[in-house]
């Protein structure tokens, strides 16, 4: 149950199921629901591989390659979490996945007042290059890539990573990072924006055009556009895809505005999408999700590519669907979303730790999630056959009934004026937001069912959790050594940077180049984010209520 609203008889039999998108669900499915829905094998399924990709963006699926491990992680200082980071990668990791506290994405330097008791607390603290420097040290940029979660001063940490890079002598033409960089859904969904709207997508504008058009960091992925946290924040999984699908095609239109042609940047666009809920709502929004962003790319946009039609990213499980009562219920949650995961063809994917309803993960948490991920790869057979569940009557026309609803999702967005428009006018916030409330009040009056929250809460695990502890004495050394940075730096050569990033910036040029320099010289994630203040001013957010 759940995610899904049941009807019950007298006898307590279920009469009619509603999935959380708002599809029914029948007892049974036969060749008539295909024809009903508009099935069509070529244009709906096709081979593995091929458009429009609904079964597999390979020919062969898991069977010529693993998905990728990247499980999220990073606390405190720089040199905890390289700790953790090697920890990971000794145990089979193939990805980094990197957390930052709340000062570096708001772009504040941990002597910051605003950043007191919140330095490393929900992430690594990062102030300068030398942060970097600690964090990543010892593991090959060449060979192991990051994904860096990070919005508002995404661009601040993608030019830290290529200055890093250039310091180690690594070329940058081999490190592969992939920035969040998706300030739209930070706005929806999380809060940590900074900047205006149409100024912040600018700059998420800058990271693209800087990545993949000029070529810079050709195997950098400049934006990872997240469903993930809008559905966190209350939509439903067509509003997830409907809506992530909105944003890309905003920032897609921002950089084509300059002069550009799809070709030239979509093919690293990436996302981050979330799995809890209703298993097969999961695997068709996957499916019909790959199916659907091809179909869009090559009709509206003249995409003709096919790597430039694939849809890339993380499915990830899903940090909403845990619960803190019974928090080793979350063990099997969590192997549950691997395997929708896993089912609806992920690149790359992560599991939220059991504990992490209450805390940032222990070794021992980290650790059973990434054994999660590698039992059902190497034990359970989900690599054998590309697409296990195609030609189900009921995947089928699930698949295609989410598809209709993903479309009309997506047509509620452009009468509001486009995503942009539908953001600063606080359309979207509005319609999570009132969303959320419902759900919340369907589970304390029991029209959903979370087990050990309000159904089975009796006799069930009551196990003590480990909490992460925060350190006062961890954050008093990374202020130190920020500090110690500051007297060892050329601070003229600072000065001029960041006078250029001023300019650049009043210009209307790209930032990167400059970014670049400045994480070079030295120069804070604070210096560099309040020169984008001055210039740009900060977001007002608008009512919602």
């Amino acid at each position: 149950m759940g995610v899904a609203k049941y009807s019950k008889d007298k006898r307590g039999a279920i009469q009619e199921v509603e999935l959380h998108s708002g599809i029914k669900v029948k007892a049974s499915y036969g060749p008539e629901d295909l024809e009903r829905v508009g099935f069509e094998y070529q244009q709906d399924l096709g081979q593995p591989g091929h458009y429009p990709f609904t079964r597999s963006l390979h020919p062969l699926g898991f069977r010529s390659r693993e998905w990728t491990v990247r499980q999220y992680s990073g606390f405190g200082t720089p040199s905890e979490t390289n700790e953790r980071f090697k920890l990971l990668i000794a145990h089979g990791q193939t990805g980094l996945n990197v957390a930052f506290d709340l000062p570096t994405q708001m772009g504040y330097d941990s002597d910051h007042p605003l950043a007191e008791g919140e330095v490393g607390r929900v992430g690594m603290a990062v102030d300068t290059l030398a942060d970097f420097e600690a964090a990543f040290q010892g593991i090959d940029l060449a060979k192991v890539g990051s994904g860096l979660t990070i919005n508002a001063v995404a661009a601040i940490m993608l030019a830290m990573y290529e200055a890093l890079a250039r310091r180690w002598g690594v070329d940058t033409a081999r490190i592969s990072a992939t920035p969040q960089n998706d300030i739209l859904k930070e706005i929806i969904g999380r809060g940590a924006w900074i900047f205006p709207v149409r100024p912040a997508v600018d700059l998420v504008g800058d990271l693209i055009e800087y990545a993949t058009a000029q070529g810079h960091l050709p195997r950098c992925n400049p934006v990872s556009v997240c469903g993930y946290h809008i559905r966190e924040s209350g939509a439903t999984p067509a509003q997830e895809i409907a809506f992530a699908f909105g944003i890309a095609f905003a920032y897609l239109d921002n950089v084509m505005a300059r002069g550009y042609g799809p070709d030239q940047v979509v093919e690293r666009f990436s996302f981050n999408f979330n799995i809890f809920g209703n298993l097969w709502e999961q695997v068709a929004k996957f499916r019909a999700a790959r199916k659907l962003w091809a179909r869009l790319l090559k009709e509206r946009y003249g995409v003709r590519e096919a790597k430039a039609l694939f849809l890339r990213g993380l499915f990830g499980g899903g940090g909403f669907g845990l619960t803190k009562a019974q928090p080793e219920n979350n063990i099997v949650r969590g192997a549950y979303y691997a395997l929708a995961a896993a089912l609806g063809g992920a690149q790359t994917t992560a599991l939220c730790s059991y504990d992490e309803a209450y805390t940032i993960p222990t070794p021992q948490a980290a650790l059973l999630s990434l054994r999660t991920l590698q039992i059902l790869m190497d034990e359970m057979g989900l690599r054998d056959t590309v697409d296990p569940l195609a030609g189900s009557y009921f995947i089928e026309t699930l698949t295609k009934e989410m598809e209709g609803k993903i479309l009309e999702e997506m047509e509620r967005v452009e009468r509001w004026g486009g995503m942009v428009a539908a953001v600063e006018s606080g359309e979207v916030q509005r319609l999570v937001a009132s969303q959320a409330f419902q759900w919340e009040k369907d589970l304390l009056e029991g029209r959903r069912v979370k087990v050990g929250v309000n159904k089975y809460t009796e006799g069930g695990s009551q196990a003590e959790v480990e909490l992460h502890q925060y350190s006062e004495e961890s954050a008093a050394r990374q202020v130190a050594s920020l500090q110690e940075v500051k007297r060892g730096r050329a601070q003229r050569e600072v000065a001029r940077c960041l006078g250029d990033l001023e300019k650049a910036l009043k210009d209307r040029r790209n930032v990167m180049p400059i970014l670049v320099e400045c994480c070079a010289a030295y120069a804070t994630v604070g210096e560099m984010a309040g020169v984008m203040r001055q210039v740009l001013g900060e977001m007002k957010e608008p009512s919602i209520f």
